[in-house]
């Protein structure tokens, strides 16, 4: 499906890209049904709390340097601003620019305003936001409130931005839009897209878009692709409006992961020629090789990228043969977005651990490029098939199993998650940076990292000795996906043989 920025609103993932949040299986089935159009997802008997996509919006937004938000809505609704600041400063601080807060303003729905309308408040609320900040842009988030009542956001950002004289972008990200928040990472990009971002005056070659987070790898990424004759071009977070205007420019986009990346990077394919680069994500060395030979491949650039990978396996060679040797066997188990979680199964397995299960938060059966997801399709190709799983962060599910197959280390991209691992006496590593086990020298470093884990586990011992789980002895002995109704679910004896201790 083309990305069509003749709309307003982004069509969300559900109907986009056919993505879900339950399922249970093992990787090929998983990637049999997507590519015959079979996937359905599972419903659930019972839900413990997940994100809201609004806060992706919001969060990803709000480090666009000289832009402010106006997040109309009551005011729990902005209570995520404050984990969005602490990324920002974070990001600030690796930069070395002086620290500021996010600009955000919340125009603090009321039931008055539930009832009668919130129209005149989401106007003051942009003009208050135009003098208080002084933005180059100011987007407008929704939240369930407004959008179950109906407000003519469209009409009230129009009518303001004709008094201040800047973009006044809408951004469609109600919580009961999509159960999928990182449908808030395209409806973000939606905006942009729509926008912010300009049609090229001339083309820059040489320029290559980096999608990422907070981009704390932006000196490595810088010395290769010079090496490469590239210059990259980081956001969109921590870029300005006028950055951002020009990312049509490049020769290219490519990403740190496939489902933050795929709705900007197709977006500027399909409607601004920059082309994108669809390769496994560059943790790991079968994927950075593949995400980097790919991208030398879109911007004419094989023989660089080919010299300088075989430097690379020449100094990583032995360092590597010793981190595989002192993890080989180690049982592992996995809990991410769907993009890292499949690739980090595919590196840890590279490393010669032994993947006992693999969580998503969620899945998308396709990407906005077609087809199935690379980093999917490449764990087909393994002898084993790996047993798999769709869960937005239903802690009872996955500690549950965590209990049964007692893994030596649980590595996960969510501290709301990984912390229970720590508390079952498990050591757990929690992937914070989008850096992490980028590249050669990166993948050593957290080859390293797990062997550390592994080798001093004392704290996670001592926390599994004092602290007592939320969960009763009947749940833990229950089926990890009792409450998961799908509709192929498999046989019972199946289901126990892949959650049984290994």
């Amino acid at each position: 499906m083309s990305i069509n920025l003749d709309r307003s609103q982004v069509i969300i993932r559900e109907k986009r890209l056919k993505s879900i949040v339950g399922y249970q299986g093992t990787i090929k089935d998983l990637a049999e049904q997507s590519q015959s159009g079979c996937l359905k997802n599972a419903s659930r008997g019972f839900s413990q709390a997940t994100n809201c996509n609004s806060g992706c919006a919001q969060g990803y937004l709000s480090s666009i340097t000289d832009a402010a938000i106006v997040n109309h809505g009551p005011i729990g609704c902005a209570g995520d601003v404050a984990g969005a600041n602490a990324g920002f400063q974070w990001g600030q601080r690796i930069r070395g620019w002086n620290q500021r807060n996010v600009r955000v303003i919340n125009t603090n729905m009321s039931e008055k305003a539930v009832v009668f309308g919130g129209d005149k408040i989401l106007k003051e609320g942009i003009l208050k936001a135009y003098e208080r900040f002084k933005p180059k842009a100011i987007f407008v988030t929704t939240s369930c409130a407004s959008g179950i009542i109906g407000d003519d956001i469209e009409s009230t950002i129009k009518s303001a931005e004709a008094e201040i004289g800047i973009p006044v972008v809408p951004v469609f990200c109600e919580g009961f839009r999509s159960q999928i928040w990182a449908s808030g990472f395209d409806a973000a990009f939606h905006a942009l897209l729509t926008r912010i971002v300009k049609p090229a005056e001339k083309k820059r070659p040489e320029l290559v878009n980096v999608i990422n987070f907070v981009g704390s790898g932006r000196a490595l990424i810088t010395e290769i692709f010079g090496r490469l004759g590239l210059v990259p071009q980081f956001g969109t977070q921590y870029s300005s409006i006028e950055e951002i205007s020009r990312w049509s420019e490049a020769g290219a986009t490519i990403s740190i992961c496939g489902t933050l990346g795929g709705y900007m990077g197709n977006g500027l394919e399909q409607n601004f020629g920059v082309p994108y680069v669809t390769a496994l994500q560059p943790h790991g060395i079968s994927g950075f090789d593949d995400w980097l030979t790919k991208l030398g491949e879109t911007v004419g650039k094989e023989k660089e990228v080919e010299e300088y990978l075989a430097e690379q396996k020449i100094l990583a060679a032995p360092e590597l043969e010793e981190i595989k040797f002192k993890l080989k066997g180690k049982k592992v188990v996995v809990g991410m977005g769907p993009s890292f979680a499949h690739n980090y199964i595919r590196f840890l397995e590279d490393l010669g651990m032994e993947v006992v299960w693999g969580f998503s938060w969620h899945y998308d059966a396709k990407h906005d490029h077609g087809g199935c997801p690379s980093c999917t399709v490449e764990l087909t190709k393994k002898d084993k098939d790996i047993p798999v799983s769709v869960s937005d962060q239903q802690n009872h599910e996955v500690i549950n199993l965590l209990s049964k197959v007692k893994p030596d280390i649980f590595i996960g991209r969510h501290p709301g998650m990984s912390v229970w691992a720590t508390k079952m006496g498990i050591p757990a590593i929690m992937v914070s940076d989008e850096y992490s086990a980028f590249g050669y020298q990166g993948t050593i470093e957290f080859g390293h990292r797990i062997i550390d884990a592994l080798t001093n586990n004392n704290l996670a011992l001592n926390l599994s000795k004092r602290i007592n789980l939320p969960y009763t002895e009947w749940w833990l002995e229950q089926d990890p996906f009792e409450f998961l109704e799908q509709n192929n679910k498999r046989t019972e004896s199946e289901n126990k043989k892949n959650v049984a201790v290994r």
